[in-house]
């Protein structure tokens, strides 16, 4: 069970829970935050983090290139004549 708890991530982290996603210690997180070194915002008083942000952000930061999905059309038939 704690398993399956531990495999949810939520989209919205706060500062433990990012940590933990990203390996790091939470005083670590708290400083690169306030640095503006990774991206996080505040709400009220509390640093929070979305975690396709943080995602997209160890991209960049360890050179993957994002390849975005190239929409494909299919090909369309003729029209086909009324039947006689």
């Amino acid at each position: 069970m704690a398993v399956a708890v531990q495999a949810i991530v939520r989209e919205v982290m706060d500062i433990r829970q990012a940590s933990e996603y990203l390996g790091i210690s939470g005083d670590t997180l708290y400083r690169y935050a306030s640095e503006g070194f990774i991206p996080a915002f505040k709400l009220g008083n509390r640093w929070r983090f979305k975690k396709s942000l943080l995602d997209a952000w160890m991209d960049e930061k360890s050179g993957v290139r994002v390849v975005t999905p190239v929409a494909v059309m299919p090909k369309q038939k003729k029209p086909v004549g009324r039947a006689r």
